[in-house]
């Protein structure tokens, strides 16, 4: 057996041993993922606590920036899919490291404001270590520039104490009380990310971002985001049976694909990455992410070729005994639909979607959410697909 072959074998009978399970993940991501609600309720009253319910702003900023890598990146996509149109959400990733080889190389990251940042936008810089003296100095140009500045990060940190020095809003981090064990192999510079990151990065920054005007979010969505990942964590956790558990049930129909995320509407595509990078971070596979309608023309050229099901006409007639499983293309399509029925009509798009792969005999596998608070929706879409990575790569 090939080591390709090898990675692309999938241990069913790991997915329905809790115990197994457990004894495998020697990172606790799955215990992490199942604390996620915690996390969220952890960081909304440490941002309470911290004074942002005394926030009084002065206008809406015209730019939010948000600055951070990782899963504040992520966070900053989903601020962006619910800004108000008289506000832009941008994200601001990393542009440069330092070339001194320092002990972590996210510690080494540098970012730089664009030359029209000023006085009347906000920068919001995010890091769950606060160790990143790039975001430091960043912090300090903004101030430079007479922006507002608010800052996201674990309490006595090199970050949490620049924000103090350049008079900015300091919003402690929920970091995690999950401790993972010692892994060995991997890159000791470059270690992997805590899986529900996300949900302590969302958190401070959605309720920043709302106190501000840049988004709008229902009353009480906050809580209700934690409620519905404390929901998602019990239809998704490790004894529940594969065929019942949605997480289980799509780790096993991605192993030994090539996986196609499409995504509609904003907070689905938010979602699509977020499942894209916990694909790549924690399942060790590598994944296409779209936007119907673009997504069908830019990988329609995938359907016809080799990865497509149906793609080798002589396929009836080999003897494939002694060949390895081939690769396959595995379409996952999130949906949000807010206010709409659950059989309501699809759209074009979606309905094309749907023939494109049923003609090239590729499956799809949708998730839709008809939530109309963004927040709700966006657990019930990343949430199990979080879940679903994680045991994709315990499982391989």
């Amino acid at each position: 057996m090939s080591p390709l072959e090898a990675g692309r074998m999938l241990d069913d009978i790991l997915l329905d041993d809790p115990a197994a399970l457990q004894r495998a993940d020697r990172e606790h991501a799955l215990l992490a993922l199942a604390g996620a609600g915690a996390r969220i309720r952890t960081a909304v009253r440490l941002a309470e606590e911290a004074g942002l319910s005394a926030l009084r702003p002065e206008g809406r900023p015209r730019t939010v920036l948000v600055a951070g890598h990782g899963s504040a990146l992520t966070a900053a996509d989903v601020l962006a899919a619910l800004a108000v149109t008289a506000c832009q959400v941008l994200p601001l990733a990393p542009s440069d490291v330092r070339r001194d080889e320092p002990s972590s190389f996210s510690s080494g990251l540098r970012w730089q404001l664009p030359g029209w940042i000023g006085p009347l936008d906000l920068l919001v810089i995010s890091s769950s270590t606060g160790r990143e003296q790039g975001l430091v100095q960043l912090a300090q140009q903004a101030y430079a520039r007479g922006c507002a500045i608010g800052v996201v990060a674990p309490s006595g940190s090199a970050l949490a104490e620049a924000a103090l020095q350049v008079r900015g809003l300091a919003l402690p981090f929920a970091e995690s009380a999950v401790e993972p064990d010692d892994v060995p192999g991997g890159e000791p510079d470059l270690p992997a990310e805590d899986p529900a990151a996300l949900w302590a990065h969302l958190a401070p920054l959605a309720a920043l971002a709302d106190r501000v005007g840049a988004v709008q979010l229902p009353s009480g969505s906050l809580q209700a985001l934690a409620d519905r990942l404390d929901e998602v964590a019990v239809r998704c956790r490790p004894d529940a049976a594969a065929y019942l558990n949605p997480a289980k049930g799509l780790a096993a129909q991605l192993s030994g694909t090539v996986p196609l995320v499409w995504a509609e509407g904003p907070v689905a595509a938010a979602a699509a990455g977020r499942f894209a990078a916990m694909l790549a971070d924690r399942g060790g596979l590598p994944a296409l992410t779209g936007r119907l309608p673009q997504a069908l023309t830019a990988h329609r050229g995938m359907f016809v070729g080799h990865l497509g099901g149906g793609a080798d006409p002589d396929d009836f007639f080999r003897d494939r005994v002694d060949e390895p499983e081939p690769l396959q293309l595995q379409a996952v399509l999130l949906r949000h639909t807010p206010g709409l029925p659950a059989d309501a009509d699809p759209g074009f798009a979606v309905g094309r979607a749907r023939r494109l792969a049923a003609a090239h005999e590729v499956r799809l596998t949708e998730f839709t959410s008809t939530l109309d608070d963004p927040l709700e929706a966006l657990a019930e879409l990343a949430g199990p697909a979080d879940f679903a990575a994680v045991y994709l790569g315990l499982a391989r």
